[in-house]
């Protein structure tokens, strides 16, 4: 029996979303040997939680958990299980680290169930239980705060950026500057791309982009000629928006002969329809990528230590979660809000 109690924002409902979560009790997923406990200090929020992802202290560790030790300082992404060694031999993307990927089961950090039957929680909360297989140390010099929003958002955008190769030599171009992209537009950088371009619909958050790295801003509904202005000029292209109606058969335009577009929105109403000449005459490929692995999120820290990268973020206390999601879903953040479990704001729950 543990001495500390599982507690944090329940979603009982639909109006959750509207502010309305509750403050309770709940039960983590029963104990195995491999999971340890987490005592939660900062927690991200997403647009999908929305997301989920926390980082904070460990306080209990299975015995067969060799990587990590009480007291070391963690980060859980917005996925915790898979199919791994539990279901016999591995998958395949298991197998190689790959697994976001996991056919077989990917159990997501919040409103997900573990192989064992129980649910994961998410972490707007006091603590939570994990597989210790999916939480990575945070390293020295990277502060609980900037960390949590990396573990998400941050890696989203990463590890499609390094894994097309985003580097010297390369033009990429980043679709939306919200609370992906404005991590696209530092990673895209920090790799050493020659030249970042952001796309957006006005020059609103111009000012921003160019203080993060940009090289280049296009505001594609107050320049018209836009499309034609910046045809054939981008490697790769990471767009983080979701929306149905956005002007895809012109970003495709913006794309190199070879070059490469990926989806990391995920629009509700699915991807909007599209002329195949790019894909032809161009050679151009489209594909889409889905958060990133343990490996990933540690090679992401790895290079925000070494070229100094740091979210842009709010905190907000932990008792202030409802009023911070009202304010997510109006579009406040510049550009991530952390949650963060202060004394004082748990002494107020």
């Amino acid at each position: 029996m543990t001495d500390y109690k599982f507690e944090g924002w329940l979603g009982l409902d639909a109006s959750s979303a509207e502010g309305k979560m509750q403050w309770g009790e709940f039960e983590p997923k029963p104990w195995e040997e491999t999971d340890i406990d987490i005592k939660i200090s900062h927690c991200g929020i997403c647009g999908s939680d929305l997301h989920t992802l926390r980082s904070g202290w460990v306080v209990r560790v299975g015995s067969q958990v060799k990587h990590l030790a009480l007291g070391d300082r963690v980060g859980v992404g917005a996925q915790s299980d898979s199919c791994c060694s539990r279901m016999g031999k591995p998958c395949e993307a298991c197998e190689s680290g790959q697994e976001n990927y996991c056919p077989n089961r990917h159990v997501g950090t919040y409103n997900g169930v573990y192989l064992n039957g129980g649910k994961s929680y998410g972490g707007y909360a006091t603590y939570n239980r994990v597989p210790a297989r999916f939480a990575v140390k945070i390293p020295e010099g990277i502060s609980s705060a900037e960390a949590a929003p990396m573990l998400c958002g941050g890696v989203t955008t990463y590890a499609p950026l390094k894994h097309h190769g985003a580097g010297p030599g390369k033009t990429v171009g980043i679709v939306g500057l919200g609370g992906l992209g404005h991590f696209g537009v530092m990673w895209a950088k920090a790799l050493g791309a020659d030249k970042v371009v952001v796309i957006s619909r006005t020059n609103a958050k111009k000012e921003d982009a160019l203080k993060m790295g940009a090289d280049e801003f296009i505001a594609t509904a107050e320049d018209p000629r836009w499309g034609k202005t910046h045809a054939n000029t981008i490697d790769l292209i990471v767009c983080t928006v979701s929306q149905t109606d956005m002007p895809v058969q012109d970003y495709f335009n913006l794309l190199k002969f070879d070059g490469v577009f990926v989806q990391v929105g995920l629009p509700d109403d699915g991807f909007p329809t599209f002329q195949q000449k790019p894909l032809i005459f161009k050679r151009i490929k489209i594909t889409g990528s889905l958060i990133g692995s343990p490996d990933d999120i540690r090679e992401m820290f790895d290079l925000a230590l070494a070229k100094g990268v740091k979210p842009w973020i709010s905190t907000i206390p932990m008792k202030d979660a409802n009023q911070a999601i009202v304010d997510f879903e109006k579009g406040a953040p510049r550009y991530r809000f952390v949650l963060e479990n202060e004394p004082e704001a748990k002494a107020s729950l």
